[in-house]
């Protein structure tokens, strides 16, 4: 190679060495004389200094930014004073004395190589290209890189084989919409790009692989946001003999090694926690457990109060609950108008609340509804004291409370800074219910997939009461963040069955979506389980990227509208291409402006 370093390894100990360098200009100035070049490439910045004894001085007096360059000169301790402490390599400079070549002149470029001056989403997402240049974004994709050998290395130690799963499978549509691709050779029918690899991974355990994983690229047809993409990967794994506890202890071990690529030492074991106790405290199952701020039932209170709205809520079986806002009895009217502004996203009818006075007493519009022993109750059980702000959503939805009040603690604790941003706290959220009632369905829908093992002691519920039934379900939240998510898988064809019929699959429908799945249970299935994390969500916040953007630690993602405006994909394809599949659109074209 003729490159003989980078532009980020260069200090004192190579003093008087003669090197060559390859990369972009970052910034050229011109002193009269002196031309001073910062050399530019993904290990870091090196200052080159050219004077007209250079060769190539000439041709440095045109440089422009993102010219590709080659130079060739020793490397000299810059002068006293003049060293840059901020700079891996602030105290070299490199004094071309040989060549400089320029490799590759660069047109202005329609974006700023600089994290200081970030261009809008959709001109970067068009120049992708030259946004990648950015530090910022190239410390993401190398970190991204370190931690994906981190899991290889992680798993393989621990006999996980690393088994790649098809990409175009059988269309079985249980939950997002599946990507179809046209089959040639068999005209009018497709196959299914994975949404995941699920039901390979649990044959994999039939076949006796014992323990699985992939870093697997996965395809859903979904409506787009920051955590969203249409293509996507998961850390997969699956182990079989195991139980709940088997997992998650190995899958804690493996996100310690991750986050060991940052610098963190993460602390284990994991707490465990609940659905119930998750969605009771938090009105969340995936809650953010880095600050209070906790949800608090406060029925049995309210229930003896005079306010209609709280009455009336519980009469039709719903629920009252609270949060004290410590010290927030300093918010205006105007603050709390935009607080009750906020629930009502999430279908709240309305915020109550109620300030603690200088007196420590209740003062608010609503506590003349409220006797002095329930006053009393309401402060002793919420510990409110002089300063606080309690605040109330009542519904005869459980959901809506606890949706209102566990996002109006999230929006509570950005307003008040109650958040470390240095933190991470894992949480494991368990005992999941296995199915829930689709009101727009009108069926039982499966809660993680049809593939989850009730709880053993709750089979019995599962003809007659089967939203009471638990799951051997486990999500891994960090930050409020689901990060991955898994269960222990049926491995009974009979239990399978059972569930599908549940869900309101027929036998006929279950054989034509599931049929090899069943095939393989009826041959000795070992009882299985398995999990998958969010690699891209799990990069986002390790590398602490705003809102965990997942579109920031992927190389070439899509748009929100699911477009690629650098390569604009999707695109028509000519006609004799459709013809060859047998496929034929009716729909108009749009005329470009």
């Amino acid at each position: 190679m003729k490159r003989t370093h980078t532009c980020g390894e260069l200090g004192k100990k190579e003093d008087k060495k003669e090197v060559t360098l390859q990369g972009w200009v970052d910034v050229r100035r011109d002193h009269g004389g002196l031309i001073f070049i910062d050399l530019r490439d993904r290990y870091g910045i090196t200052q080159i200094v050219l004077d007209p004894k250079s060769k190539g001085f000439e041709g440095a007096e045109h440089l422009r930014r993102e010219d590709c360059i080659q130079v060739t000169g020793k490397v000299r301790l810059r002068p006293q004073g003049m060293a840059n402490p901020k700079m891996k390599t602030g105290e070299i400079e490199v004094y071309i004395s040989q060549q400089l070549v320029i490799l590759n002149k660069a047109e202005t470029p329609p974006i700023e190589i600089d994290d200081n001056k970030i261009a809008n989403e959709e001109v970067r997402m068009k120049y992708r290209f030259l946004d990648l240049r950015r530090p910022t974004m190239q410390q993401r994709l190398v970190l991204r890189h370190k931690v994906s050998q981190i899991v290889r290395n992680y798993l393989s130690s621990h006999n996980f084989v690393e088994v790649e799963t098809p990409l175009l499978m059988k269309a079985t549509p249980e939950g997002a919409r599946d990507y179809l691709v046209p089959s040639r050779v068999h005209p009018g029918k497709f196959y299914a790009l994975p949404q995941s690899p699920q039901l390979y991974k649990q044959l994999l355990m039939v076949a006796g692989m014992d323990r699985y994983f992939q870093m697997a690229k996965c395809l859903r047809d979904e409506d787009l946001r920051a955590d969203r993409q249409p293509e996507f990967t998961q850390i997969d794994v699956e182990m079989s003999f195991i139980e709940e506890k088997d997992i998650q202890d190995m899958m804690e071990g493996l996100i310690k090694e991750c986050f060991s690529a940052i610098g963190t030492n993460v602390k284990l074991p994991f707490p465990r926690m609940s659905y119930a106790e998750a969605m009771d405290k938090y009105g969340s199952d995936k809650p953010d457990i880095r600050f209070g701020l906790e949800l608090v039932n406060v029925a049995d209170i309210a229930k003896n109060s005079n306010f209609e709205v709280f009455t009336k809520a519980l009469q039709s079986g719903g629920q009252v609950k609270c949060i004290n806002a410590k010290g927030c009895a300093s918010f205006s009217r105007k603050d709390i108008e935009e607080l009750t502004e906020f629930v009502a996203i999430y279908k709240a009818k309305g915020l109550a609340w109620a300030k603690v006075n200088e007196q420590g007493k209740l003062e608010s519009s609503i506590t003349k509804f409220f006797p002095e022993k329930v006053q009393a109750d309401l402060m002793k059980k919420m510990d409110a004291k002089k300063g606080d702000l309690l605040l109330f959503v009542a519904d005869h939805k459980h959901f809506t409370v606890n949706d209102a009040l566990g996002n109006l603690r999230l929006k509570l604790a950005e307003k008040l800074n109650l958040i470390n941003k240095d933190e991470f706290r894992f949480i494991w959220i368990v005992d999941f219910p296995l199915v829930e009632f689709d009101e727009d369905l009108q069926r039982h829908v499966a809660v993680h997939h049809p593939f989850t093992s009730p709880k053993d002691e709750d089979i019995g519920l599962l003809d007659k009461e089967p939203v009471k039934v638990r799951a051997k379900a486990y999500d891994l939240t960090l930050n409020g963040v689901e990060i991955g998510g898994g269960s222990i898988r049926i491995h009974k064809r009979e239990l399978q069955e059972k569930m599908f019929r549940v869900l309101g699959i027929t036998k006929e429908e279950a054989e034509r979506k599931f049929g090899f799945l069943l095939d393989a249970f009826r041959y000795g299935a070992p009882p299985h389980g398995g999990l998958a994390f969010g690699f891209d969500r799990l990069i986002a916040i390790m590398a602490k990227v705003p809102g965990n953007d997942i579109r920031e630690v992927i190389a070439f993602p899509k748009n929100k509208a699911a477009e690629g405006p650098m390569d604009g994909c999707p695109s028509d394809v000519p006609p004799e291409q459709l013809k060859e599949l047998n496929i034929k659109s009716d729909i108009p074209k749009k005329e470009h402006k």
